[in-house]
């Protein structure tokens, strides 16, 4: 540091510990995604073999109807 610039300059060791620490808070941040992707898309595929059942009920209503006439 000199006296023209009296900001500090950080060292190697502190602008890797900063490096670190951000990577791991990208990590952590991913990792959460992944989570809550995983039961966002277990909700769905709940949500879709619901209207999989809907659709196969009402086909088979459908056939049972045609079949009658």
């Amino acid at each position: 540091m000199s006296k023209d610039n009296p900001t500090h300059k950080p060292s190697i060791d502190e602008r890797l510990e900063a490096v670190v620490q951000t990577l791991e808070l990208v990590a952590a941040m991913q990792r959460d995604h992944e989570k809550r992707f995983a039961e966002s898309d277990q909700r769905w595929d709940k949500r879709f073999d619901k209207l999989l059942s809907i659709v196969e009920s009402h086909e088979r209503r459908l056939s049972g109807l045609e079949g009658q006439q």
